[in-house]
């Protein structure tokens, strides 16, 4: 009696796991050591261990890191929500009305050529010290990738399915909705996933400039004070929660578009 056939691609994913975790150790040793010994200074690199006894204590001891990042994700969660039903919606009406997208080219390409960071002035005059601009900020970064994406999925539909559909004698209305709309929902997707990123992007460099509460200003605070294990433990959540966040967007991508 024989046992189950091994997986090829299986055995393949458990050696890249292991090949992960052992260079994760190699180099979180390497740090450690060039740390404690002053190879390099620690002010400049931190240590691993202190960096990590700093995250344990802010996300399940005093939750500092915790508090300050649900500031932070309700800021990105709804400039990410503003943000791509505005650019889902502009992307569509250009998709319909070409003449719409001649209109707006100009106003929407010259805005979209300014550097956020320029606007963040702007939009602490408009909305001040609160969560307010740093929604304006990520909304502004969001937007324009969200639009893009969706005006490229509504264009990349495959001529052969068009011409099918109005031989067949399908409305324009049901065409756009039946055909057009629902072929450009894979690349509209992968536009939501970089805007989300976008959005905690946008969110945190608003809270760096200037804010009362936010990772982004606790980032701030802790560099101020010279605080690198701080900093790092920041940082290291911060990579963690976009990690989750591109996750769970796979998630609802994959149970929405199953009939891919």
């Amino acid at each position: 009696m024989t046992g189950a056939p091994i997986d090829p691609r299986q055995v393949a994913r458990w050696r890249v796991r292991f090949a992960q975790f052992a260079f994760l150790a190699v180099f979180l040793f390497a740090w450690e050591w060039a740390s404690r010994s002053r190879f390099i200074d620690p002010l400049f690199i931190g240590r691993p261990s202190v960096i990590g006894r700093h995250l344990w204590n802010g996300v399940f001891v005093d939750h500092v890191i915790v508090k300050e990042a649900l500031w932070t994700l309700a800021g990105t969660l709804t400039a990410f929500a503003l943000g791509s039903i505005a650019g889902i919606a502009f992307g569509l009406l250009f998709a319909m009305r070409p003449m719409a997208e001649k209109f707006f080219d100009p106003l929407f390409a010259g805005l979209n050529a300014l550097p956020r960071v320029a606007l963040a002035p702007l939009f602490l005059l408009w909305f001040g010290l609160g969560i307010g601009s740093k929604i304006a900020l990520g909304f502004s970064l969001t937007f324009f990738i969200v639009l893009n994406n969706t005006v490229a999925g509504a264009r990349s539909v495959d001529p052969d399915w068009l011409v099918l559909c109005r031989t067949l004698g399908a409305s324009p209305g049901r065409i756009f909705f039946k055909v057009t709309l629902i072929s450009a929902i894979p690349t509209i997707f992968s536009g939501l996933k970089l805007g989300l990123i976008y959005a905690l992007l946008g969110v945190i460099a608003g809270e760096i400039i200037a804010s009362q509460h936010g990772l982004g200003q606790l980032l701030t605070y802790l560099a101020g004070t010279f605080d690198t294990d701080g900093v790092f433990a920041v940082l290291i959540f911060l990579g963690v929660l976009g990690v989750l966040m591109i996750k769970a967007m796979d998630v609802l991508e994959g149970r929405l578009l199953r009939w891919r």
